[in-house]
Order: C-alpha cells, then sequence, then structure tokens
C-alpha cells in the first residue's frame, strides 16, 4: 500500500470513529440519553486535528472527499464528512457545537444552509467569538506569548481567526512565528526576535511530544501579510 493509500486508509479509520462517537443528528436523537445537538449556522465551529505524515503548503481548503470504512460488526460504510487538509500536518473539521460533545457537520449540512466550505470556515470563527469570546495574550517563557481562551479545549481554533493575527502583525512587521503543538496550546514569537524563536522550536517540540491534552501539529507557522504559510516542516511520522 502506498503512503497516500495508507494516510487514507488511516484517516477513513479515524473518521469511523468520529461518526460513531458523535453520530448523526438522528443517531444522536435515537438514544433516550444521546444529546441533540442543534445544526443551524449559529452553532457551527470549526475546530483543528493532526493529519500525521503531511505537511501541505496552502491554506486553501481540500476536501478528503468520501471516506470508506468498516465498522466494529464488519459492515462496509460509505460516508462523507466536511474535513478539508489545510497546512502543514493539520486538518480542519466543521462541527456543531453542543453542551457536552460536537457533531460533525456534513457536505449536506453546508448545502442546507447554502454555505461554501470558506464561508462555513468564516462563520465558523465569527461564531467561535461570539459564543467564546475574543482570545487575549499573556507573556509565557523565553520571549514567547501565549494566547488564552475561555473555552481551553477551543484553544487552537483561534489559530484560525485571521482577525486576531492580522491586529497582533501590526506591531510585528516581520511577522509571527506560531506553534500549536496541543489542541490547548497556542504560542507565538515574534519572527525578528531570533532567541524566542528557537526558544519556541524547542518548547514546541516538548509540548508536542509529552504536553498535556491531545497533540496537534509538530510544525512551526509563519503568520505575514495576512497569510500562513509553513516556518517549520512537521516531524516525520514514526515508523
Amino acid at each position: 500500500m502506498g503512503k497516500s493509500s495508507h494516510h487514507r486508509s488511516r484517516v477513513a479509520r479515524i473518521a469511523l470513529a468520529w461518526v460513531l462517537a458523535c453520530g448523526s443528528a438522528a443517531a444522536g436523537q435515537a438514544g433516550s440519553d444521546a444529546e441533540a445537538i442543534a445544526t443551524g449556522a449559529g452553532n457551527l465551529l470549526a475546530v483543528l486535528r493532526e493529519s500525521a505524515g503531511e505537511n501541505k503548503l496552502d491554506e486553501a481548503l481540500r476536501p478528503y472527499g468520501p471516506l470508506q470504512a468498516t465498522t466494529p460488526q464488519g459492515r462496509r460504510v460509505e460516508f462523507e464528512t466536511s474535513w478539508y487538509q489545510y497546512l502543514g500536518d493539520m486538518h480542519i473539521r466543521l462541527v456543531f457545537d453542543g453542551e457536552r460533545t460536537l457533531q460533525s457537520a456534513s457536505p449536506d449540512d453546508l448545502a442546507r444552509l447554502q454555505l461554501t466550505p470558506d464561508e462555513a470556515l468564516q462563520l465558523a470563527v465569527a461564531n467561535l467569538r461570539r459564543v467564546y469570546g475574543e482570545p487575549h495574550v499573556q507573556p509565557w517563557s523565553g520571549g514567547l506569548m501565549q494566547v488564552k481562551a475561555a473555552a481551553p479545549e477551543l484553544t487552537s481554533s483561534y489559530f484560525l481567526d485571521r482577525e486576531f493575527w492580522q491586529a497582533l502583525q501590526t506591531r510585528h512587521p516581520d511577522g509571527l512565528v506560531v506553534a500549536v503543538p496541543r489542541r490547548g496550546g497556542l504560542v507565538y514569537a515574534s519572527a525578528r526576535d531570533a532567541a524566542a524563536v528557537e526558544s519556541l522550536r524547542f518548547s514546541a517540540a516538548a509540548l508536542y511530544a509529552g504536553g498535556p491534552g491531545a497533540r496537534l501539529s509538530s510544525a512551526l507557522y509563519l503568520f505575514k501579510d495576512g497569510r500562513w504559510s509553513v516556518f517549520q516542516a512537521p516531524q516525520p511520522p514514526a515508523d
């Protein structure tokens, strides 16, 4: 099996686990203890997750497309999710926000809401700011700054808040080098500060290897002139 086929198979297994865990709206309503999650436009959010072994160099949203997997009962199923390859070793999942869980959005959901993927992402970020507030920054260590948010588990989603980074970059014309090693961790340094960038390299690698919470990305990213790019490539996947 080639690398791309192996990765697609892995994505299918992850997607199936997500579908089984979150379910569709109908499945969610079938269980008396399941949470019924509203699937309106005002409830749409975006989360970042790891795509181990990838290093996508541009921000264009690239859909994973239909995925096939085998259920624990041995049944082959095909399904689509609103998951998009994004940047470096990260992908975006469009989800609906519930009190206790997140429910994956489907392409049919976006069609029902009359949203393109890019429009849905913009709306999801606006919803994040409206519901959970704007992020704030505080000094961390070694000349680094840490982004904090009201909902720690959604801190990494503020990587997608372009308005926030554009405001920060007005004070850093050379750009910002950013790490998002864990879902609850978002740290940056001024690209002009070589010592801080070096500190970020080591700190991000350490957090990715063993920090609290689920890991996200082993890469470093540069925000400059309103755009993201890969500043340091992700680590190769372990054998």
